[in-house]
């Protein structure tokens, strides 16, 4: 996947991440936190044989947007605990 590809996917699953757990992120974070999603997302989903994160198609976004929930989620709990 290229990377105008990988941006777009990140934007758009930052930005469902970002409304789901109602963070307001800034743009460039939900890019880059969508794009960590992805990579997260992706790994997972391979491992357990759930598909894949290959393209600007449905299936990607879903995946880079759960692992973008999934981080923001690890990350929300860590700070809400001090734990920065």
């Amino acid at each position: 996947m290229g990377l105008i590809a990988w941006i777009i996917v990140g934007a758009i699953a930052g930005f469902l991440a970002n409304q789901i757990m109602s963070t307001g992120q800034s743009l460039l974070m939900m890019i880059v936190l969508g794009i960590v999603g992805g990579l997260i997302g992706g790994f997972v989903a391979a491992a357990l044989h759930l598909g894949s994160v290959d393209g600007n198609n449905l299936e990607s976004i879903l995946i880079a947007t759960l692992g973008a929930v999934a981080i923001l989620m690890l990350t929300g709990s860590r700070m809400r605990r001090g734990l920065r």
